[in-house]
């Protein structure tokens, strides 16, 4: 007899694409609650540049992960997955469905497959020596020490990425254990969910350009301006730099650039996130695509929508 597994539906893909609305929708469908899998709607006041739902748009249905941390908090890919876990676990005990929402590939990916994460270890002492040896004998002296040890790793690493070559050697000079062998035990432990992923994307590119464009535009005209300034004077560090909609606002803050050069700058930047969150989820082999742009009319997208979860799991409405 097969293991039970919890029905986890998944609505994944990049800013901008609808995935908000389309979560909300098939919530409202089968009777479900919203898990967010955005690393950035989880903290506090950071309302606006993480396009963080209103109650207007979450439409009377329950949403989960958004906004209950301090911005100045750290909160990692491990602690998000054994949250949302545990959340996930209580709606389907309650005989409830849930709906994993955002565009964070990695935590998606780590939930949906169970990640095992294993204690960081850190030798400052071993890493100063590797940073030394790079500068007396090259980036490629390391990343050949690299493929000595660990040639799997070694082979997805360019030589100018120096840090990430310093931490696989650290990785294996604190644990014994390659950061490859690292990553196939992450996996041994098969997931107790039963996924049926739904990424929002677009055949023509600029379609989701402009859409991103304009969704800019709404957030600098919603007080962008005035919430990431409110996010500089209280000096929180570096999470509120990370968000997009924050630091490329920041020379205009200081006077070196004007809002205008500001504004282009983060409508760049966020269509290459956009890119790299399609990259991330067009690797998964199990992802149904939705291509907004093959519908006008946001009915028949909600239609495919919902026959792509009831080919997934019956789902009992």
């Amino acid at each position: 007899m097969a293991e039970y597994k919890i029905p986890l539906i998944a609505v994944v893909g990049p800013t901008a694409s609808g995935k908000t609305s389309l979560a909300v929708e098939i919530s409202k469908h089968y009777g479900a609650e919203v898990v967010s899998c955005d690393s950035m709607q989880i903290y506090k006041g950071m309302d606006i540049a993480t396009a963080k739902p209103t109650i207007e748009e979450m439409q009377g249905i329950t949403h989960h992960m958004i906004g209950f941390l301090a911005p100045d908090e750290p909160f990692s890919v491990a602690q998000y997955c054994e949250t949302a876990k545990e959340i996930i676990f209580d709606i389907n005990s309650r005989g409830k469905k849930a709906v994993l929402a955002g565009g964070t590939g990695l935590y998606y990916s780590s939930l949906v497959d169970n990640v095992e994460f294993y204690p960081e270890k850190t030798d400052f002492e071993y890493r100063e020596y590797l940073k030394s040896q790079a500068d007396e004998l090259g980036s490629q002296f390391l990343l050949d020490k690299l493929f000595e040890i660990d040639p799997e790793s070694a082979k997805t690493l360019h030589v100018n990425n120096l840090g990430r070559i310093i931490r696989a050697l650290e990785i294996y000079h604190t644990t014994g254990k390659t950061k490859t062998m690292q990553n196939e035990q992450s996996l041994k432990n098969p997931s107790p969910f039963d996924v049926i992923p739904i990424c929002l994307d677009s055949r023509n590119r600029q379609f989701l350009y402009d859409r991103i464009n304009k969704r800019v535009d709404i957030m600098v005209k919603n007080g962008l301006l005035e919430e990431a300034n409110n996010y500089f004077k209280m000096n929180i560090g570096r999470t509120a730099a990370q968000a997009i909609g924050y630091k490329e606002l920041e020379p205009y803050f200081k006077y070196e650039k004007s809002l205008e050069e500001c504004i282009d700058n983060l409508k760049m930047q966020t269509r290459r996130y956009a890119k790299r969150q399609l990259t991330w989820f067009r690797r998964d082999l199990r992802m149904n695509f939705l291509y907004i742009d093959d519908y006008s009319d946001y009915e028949d997208l909600l239609k495919a929508a919902y026959e792509i979860v009831e080919r997934g799991v019956k789902i009992e409405k």
